[in-house]
């Protein structure tokens, strides 16, 4: 079917929504659907954030909108270590793990415990970086990371976060949902919902993925859960097409997609008359998005024209997906506007039960793949001064055991952590961040936090408030309750406020 086919085919399904048959069919069982979807409307799926009247949030959901109070920054800039980063060999220094080195783990550690793999005993496992204390601030940074290690005062250290969930599905879930179950919406969905966007061609939320692979937990972990679809993460590509299909076919210039858009979105707007689904708009918010991506898309993922001191900066070789990439496509879109770029970097499950996942091989290569980047992604919003009013958040699903793995009971040929939950460490910069603090501290071997213990709903509730939103008001009516991203927890982690 060709297009001018198409477009009459739409015109007649238009047409045949108001025939004879149709009319008495809504006028004997469609008044009551009607009436019910109308009411289910306002009561179940009406938000109790209204900066502007809902009809006008319906024709335009990324409109920029005021939060609750001043915020202290604008976007936000998530860089997720998928598969959870060893905070032993990056940030948390424990001189007295490396005495009790392949010495039996105390059963204290175990008794009542649950692992993902160790059984029996494993022994103590030391260190296996060097540590030096960084900056002014004297921060602990291990030689896994050189060029992070000249930035440690820009940024605030969080030593003792601490979750529920030691797999990582669930795990990821919960810390980019504040639900270890699907049906969440993300919290990148909560601040496009709650924002908007500052810029009306390019999605509001933004996820570009390296390593090979997506989050163990798919792509429920950007999903907009019950907020309305539009919300959700739009993901790109640093390599080949920004976004699938992003060009025409052969014979379909821009004109004619713009007339074939615009007649599915008028059965569109006849269907929500009908059913007042906001479903339907947010369906034809994303037909006229996507036509507007178009050109905005390319032009902003192109990093060819950046120049070569940029470049060597970030250690980005274009055309190739790569965390380097992400990490300069990731300035480039909070600088065009938009709300909040989510980063997912595959390949920090270091269990050592291969090379690839041991802490003296593929661990060190990871590390050597993300310093460079994430130093440079600082200090080029610094430079342009974006780092100010940009929230940069960093950090795993969960942590690593002090004890070597021994999955079945067996020590592995090479050296790795198991998954832990007790304690690991995020650091955050930017904006309403302060500088140079080490908040939290662990236990001698780095096993419970001690001092300064913080969970995933206390970072979201952090962010949140940078965002400008009181966590506990901002809600979503759904399903006949008030839902919001901290659940019935969360507090403001003001000791790294600036």
């Amino acid at each position: 079917m060709n297009i001018q086919k198409l477009i009459q085919e739409l015109e007649n399904r238009k047409a045949q929504a108001t025939t004879r048959r149709h009319f008495m069919q809504d006028c004997v069982t469609g008044l009551g659907s009607a009436a019910l979807a109308s009411l289910m409307l306002e009561s179940c799926n009406k938000p109790s954030q209204q900066s502007i009247p809902l009809s006008a949030r319906d024709l335009n959901p990324l409109a920029p909108l005021t939060p609750h109070f001043a915020p202290k920054a604008k976007r936000v800039i998530f860089l997720h270590m998928a598969g959870a980063p060893s905070q032993l060999e990056l940030f948390d220094y424990k001189p007295d793990l490396e005495k009790l080195h392949n010495k039996p783990c105390p059963a204290s550690f175990l008794e009542g415990r649950k692992f993902a793999f160790i059984r029996g005993v494993p022994n103590m496992l030391g260190p296996q970086a060097s540590f030096k204390q960084r900056g002014e601030s004297g921060a602990w940074i291990s030689d896994n990371l050189p060029h992070f290690a000249t930035i440690a005062d820009e940024v605030s250290f969080l030593k003792a976060v601490h979750t529920d969930q030691f797999n990582h599905g669930p795990a990821q879930l919960f810390m980019h949902t504040g639900s270890a179950r699907i049906g969440r919406p993300s919290i990148g969905s909560w601040a496009t919902y709650g924002l908007g966007s500052e810029n009306n061609n390019l999605p509001g939320f933004v996820v570009l993925t390296s390593g090979g692979k997506t989050p163990d937990a798919g792509k429920s972990v950007w999903g907009s859960g019950f907020l309305p679809s539009v919300y959700q993460g739009v993901q790109c590509r640093s390599k080949g097409d920004p976004v699938l299909y992003i060009q025409d076919p052969k014979g379909l210039n821009r004109s004619l997609k713009k007339k074939t858009i615009d007649a599915i979105n008028e059965i569109n707007h006849d269907e929500f008359k009908n059913f007042q689904d906001p479903e339907i708009l947010a369906r034809i918010n994303q037909y006229e998005m996507a036509y507007r991506m178009q050109i905005a898309v390319p032009e902003v993922m192109n990093i060819n024209d950046e120049p070569e001191y940029i470049h060597e900066l970030y250690g980005t070789k274009p055309g190739e997906e790569s965390f380097s990439n992400n990490c300069l496509l990731a300035r480039k879109l909070v600088e065009k506007g938009v709300r909040f770029v989510q980063l997912f970097d595959w390949g920090w499950d270091t269990h050592g039960t291969g090379e690839s996942g041991a802490l003296n091989y593929g661990f060190k290569n990871k590390c050597q793949q993300i310093d460079r980047p994430i130093t440079a992604l600082i200090l080029d919003l610094k430079q342009r001064g974006l780092l100010d009013d940009t929230l940069v958040v960093w950090g795993g699903e969960f942590g690593r055991t002090p004890m070597q793995e021994n999955r079945e009971g067996k020590v592995q040929f090479f050296t790795g952590r198991d998954h832990h939950t007790d304690a690991f460490t995020m650091w955050m910069a930017g904006g309403g961040i302060a500088k140079g603090v080490s908040y939290g501290q662990t236990d001698e071997v780095g096993f419970s936090g001690v001092e300064g213990r913080v969970s995933v709903h206390d970072i979201h509730a952090t962010m949140l408030h940078l965002l400008g939103f009181d966590h506990e008001a901002f809600t979503y009516d759904f399903q006949g309750r008030p839902f919001r991203l901290t659940d019935v927890e969360g507090n403001i982690i003001k000791q790294i406020l600036a």
